[in-house]
């Protein structure tokens, strides 16, 4: 189910289907969400506990909260490992649904933004990955996720997740966010609670970036902004206007980049969110 629903959700004490690992009442854990390639579950489980997903240890909350993420390219199954404060251990495999990703070809763009070369440029990108590296790193006991989500902007879908990009007819690294088009300076809302962790008006691939920490190393990044409305350090609530959208970076027109990230896995951020309202579909996704 979309995570938009989470809080409903939670307030019913996950009493609605769930799928991919469902579990009867007297099994002292919950999952709800998507088990598929790019998908985002999120856990509940006595508190105290402590969770591995895959061997790689997960954060839980005080309340027992927890969250788990699959790559673009999962395996089929996952490893999920919960120790109880009685000592007893809970293993479940999880099934994790393969997807079947298009092939996008842009044309157009700038050769310097596809194929840097100049000392200049390269500096300033390995700037701009440690500077995005340290604003994914903050790691807080905060639950903002469990509001869920809302797009931060509407308007024609034209890129997906997972798509493998050929930029200027060269293969490139596969697209990791949901691109929405719409006009410069269209507001860009946050999609929920969070504590803003970057804010660079003018990096080299992506132009004006925002991030926002949703807790839990969730993060929400947005792309190619033409002006930020949110400084580092902000708490913003979800639907404040933290930027506005824009043609910066690589991009051949204006449009929202939304990327999102758990820890070292990437997210789809329109598997977390209702449909695009039909109006603002585009027909040619």
């Amino acid at each position: 189910m979309p995570i938009a629903a989470l809080g409903f959700v939670l307030s019913l004490i996950w009493s609605l289907p769930l799928g991919a690992g469902e579990q009867p009442a007297d099994v002292p854990y919950r999952l709800a969400g998507e088990g598929i390639q790019g998908g985002l579950m999120v856990g509940s489980t006595t508190p105290g506990s402590r969770v591995w997903q895959d061997d790689q240890p997960l954060r839980v909350s005080a309340q027992g909260d927890f969250l788990i993420g699959f790559t673009r390219d999962a395996p089929a199954t996952s490893a999920l490992r919960i120790d109880l404060l009685n000592g007893g251990v809970l293993r479940k495999t999880l099934q994790v649904a393969e997807r079947e990703y298009r092939i996008q070809r842009i044309d157009g763009l700038p050769e310097r933004k596809v194929t840097p070369r100049s000392p200049e440029d390269l500096a300033r990108i390995r700037r701009d990955a440690v500077a995005v590296k340290r604003a994914r790193a903050r790691d807080d006991d905060r639950q903002d996720f469990l509001t869920g989500f809302a797009w931060p902007v509407l308007g024609p879908i034209t890129g997906v997740y997972g798509s493998q990009r050929v930029l200027n007819g060269e293969p490139r690294r596969p697209h990791f966010g949901v691109d929405v088009a719409a006009p410069v300076g269209t507001p860009v809302r946050a999609p929920a609670p969070g504590i803003v962790t970057l804010a660079e008006p003018d990096m080299f691939f992506s132009g004006g970036t925002l991030i926002i920490d949703h807790g839990h190393q969730l993060t929400s990044s947005f792309l190619h902004l033409h002006k930020l409305h949110a400084a580092v350090g902000e708490r913003v609530e979800r639907g404040d206007v933290v930027a506005e959208v824009g043609a910066t970076g690589r991009v051949t027109g204006a449009h929202l980049d939304w990327r999102m990230n758990l820890r070292d896995r990437r997210i789809d951020p329109e598997l977390l969110v209702p449909p695009m309202p039909a109006g603002d579909r585009s027909a040619g996704r």
